[in-house]
């Protein structure tokens, strides 16, 4: 199974994907079960069921805020949990939502593959998924996606290191290592493989140098997103590669809950402050960002996610064909799922201001 994001490197859309749609803009109501079961319409007021994984970041808690108030607001009995007690628990949820009569489940997964049985009792029940942030995985019972550009997450946070080790760390070569998030999150792999896109060429001709060797995904994930994993490994990579004087001057991290855990591990070690990403547009991290510490992160406007994924909801109840602006690069392993994608920004120093002057949180601590 492979999730394809939008550069040359992916392979050629596989034959279970030709089935799928093509082209962009909306969707051939005939096509597929998807656009069936938009078609159908429901009634006004009906349950619309919100599954989400563990608090991990802000991100999740702001989202389980704003599917309560937006969906309320939009005439529907929202019910939205989170899963904190892992894959098993966010499996009796979804059930639990099937057994309430929800219309449209939304799925955040904890792990995409292991909610097929569960996705298939909510298909024969009727209702529609749509898979929210992270895509769900080797099954034909989801219909939509919705999501950042997370290929291009990974892609600009390459970039970033990139930009900030010329403008800060002197002359190439330059030592870096590599973390990567939570190998059961479907999102992890793709942000890394966007990331390895831009720096991959850079490390083959020498300009960066992973010097502990560790260049592999299998050899970056941090289990859980968890701080505390990411903190340990960093402690490791110091003390075994970067003895005495060495210095490491970059690291890629795929969220700001990691970059912030790196960024600890260094400080204690005595270290310079490297060049360091981020995602997620965290307050401490942007504050960090300001401050000088922690180079960039990437704003992933939460509100604006949760406003489309409810948009998306109020059209299937009107009966409406949903707008979908790919058809071709998430091949979840049996079916290549339709998908609407917003577009990521790269945030530093430069340009924090100007990123966030209409965040109703980040606005005012940017000023």
């Amino acid at each position: 199974m492979k999730i394809m994001g939008k550069a040359t490197k992916f392979a050629a859309v596989t034959a279970i994907a030709a089935l799928a749609l093509t082209g962009c803009g909306r969707q051939d109501a005939n096509t597929d079960a998807a656009a069936d079961s938009s078609a159908a319409g429901f009634d006004e007021g009906a349950t619309i069921g919100v599954a989400l994984p563990q608090k991990t970041s802000e991100n999740w808690v702001l989202a389980e805020n704003l599917f309560n108030k937006d969906l309320k607001e939009a005439g529907f009995k929202p019910d939205v949990q989170f899963a904190n007690g892992g894959v098993a628990e966010q499996q009796n949820q979804i059930n639990a939502m099937i057994t309430k009569g929800a219309k449209v489940i939304v799925v955040g997964a904890i792990d995409g593959k292991q909610l097929g049985n569960q996705l298939k009792a909510a298909k024969e029940a009727g209702a529609t998924i749509i898979a929210y942030d992270r895509l769900l995985l080797n099954t034909p019972d989801v219909d939509y996606y919705v999501a950042y550009d997370n290929f291009k997450v990974g892609q600009l946070q390459g970039q970033a290191l990139l930009d900030g080790l010329k403008e800060k760390k002197g002359k190439a070569p330059y030592n870096i290592e590599l973390f990567a998030g939570s190998p059961d999150d479907a999102n992890a792999k793709v942000f890394f493989d966007g990331a390895m896109d831009v720096l991959k060429p850079k490390i083959d001709d020498g300009t960066l140098k992973v010097a502990s060797g560790q260049k592999k995904f299998d050899q970056a994930v941090t289990q859980g997103w968890k701080a505390e994993n990411a903190q340990k490994r960093m402690d490791t990579l110091l003390t075994g590669t970067y003895p005495g004087s060495k210095k490491v001057d970059g690291v890629l991290s795929p969220n700001d809950t990691l970059a912030r855990a790196v960024l600890t591990s260094v400080k204690a070690a005595g270290k310079e402050t490297p060049i360091v990403t981020g995602q997620d547009s965290e307050v401490e991290s942007v504050k960090s960002i300001m401050k000088g510490v922690q180079y960039s992160t990437i704003n992933k406007d939460t509100r604006a996610l949760v406003e489309h994924t409810v948009t998306m909801v109020k059209d299937l109840q009107q009966g409406k064909e949903l707008e979908v602006n790919d058809t071709e690069s998430y091949d979840n392993g049996v079916k290549t799922v339709p998908a609407y994608l917003l577009k990521p920004q790269i945030v530093t120093k430069a340009n924090v201001k100007e990123a966030y002057v209409n965040d109703p949180v980040l606005g005012p601590i940017t000023k």
